[in-house]
């Protein structure tokens, strides 16, 4: 890659990464994450490997199909699942759900009584919103997003900072449930990388296209409350209702905060 082929990022510092995350349960908690090795192709890895389905969505594990949002427990109508606190183990699977920083219930959920522990917890929790009990679900290689393609997600926390200025108050970056954060940018300016490569790390990711938010955004990720509508503060403010990008990866790597980002043209790097 020459220095003629970067794209030239409009900042006055480095780009950087300032924070990874992951959802190992779909519209569960943020768990924080130092490195990550991706893999073209996928997501972050154990990144919405499980959801809660409703009991009358029809979901085979072993011929997993892309589904609407809709036939899952999801923050944009179960703001309640916000006051949760969630931790998942990946190493033996066990996943611990707290409240208010006391422990409800454990369950290791890559076993049918582990899964039938946090089913039954759900169903209780969840009752006024469900459409028969709840699953909680997975299928090797399936990945939950609302992107029907295996994604990552990047936001630019400049970008964040300026829709606070139109709400005139702190905006949680964790509202938008990105995988990656950003610094150094200008607001807004990593809309222009739709269509380019961005090396991250030792990572290859292709900006496929910005991400239309909703509903869940107006949750409070620490309380649970809903609170805020940013999808109106963003049409208001800025004439669109997007924040955050989605990527593919095209070459594996490992990225790790304080990793600084190249942006060049999608044929620059093989």
């Amino acid at each position: 890659m020459t220095h003629a082929e970067i794209v030239v990022i409009k900042s006055t510092m480095p780009v950087t990464v300032s924070r990874i995350c992951r959802y190992p349960v779909k519209g569960l908690s943020v768990e924080d994450l130092d490195r990550v090795n991706l893999a073209p192709g996928e997501g972050l890895p154990h990144d919405r490997r499980f959801a809660l389905a409703h009991g009358n969505t029809k979901f085979d594990p072993l011929s997993p199909e892309w589904q609407p949002k809709s036939n899952f427990l999801m923050l944009m109508r179960n703001e309640q699942l916000a006051r949760l606190e969630t931790r998942f183990e990946d190493a033996d699977g066990t996943l611990t759900i707290s409240r208010n920083g006391k422990r409800v219930t454990r369950g290791k959920i890559t076993t049918p009584v582990g899964r039938a522990v946090i089913e039954d917890f759900f169903a209780a929790y969840m009752r006024a919103d469900l459409r028969g009990k709840p699953r909680l679900v997975e299928a090797p290689g399936h990945m939950f997003s609302d992107s029907r393609d295996k994604v990552v997600s990047i936001v630019n926390l400049a970008s964040v900072h300026d829709v606070e200025r139109v709400v005139g108050r702190p905006v949680d970056p964790i509202r938008f449930r990105a995988n990656i954060y950003l610094e150094g940018l200008d607001p807004w300016a990593e809309f222009d990388w739709v269509g380019q490569s961005i090396m991250i790390g030792d990572a290859q990711l292709d900006a496929t296209s910005r991400i239309v938010r909703c509903a869940a955004t107006e949750v409070d990720p620490q309380t649970g409350a809903r609170d805020m509508n940013v999808v109106q503060a963003l049409r208001r403010g800025f004439g669109h209702a997007d924040m955050g990008l989605y990527a593919a990866v095209k070459r594996a790597g490992s990225v790790t905060v304080g990793d600084e980002v190249v942006v060049s043209p999608l044929t620059a790097i093989g």
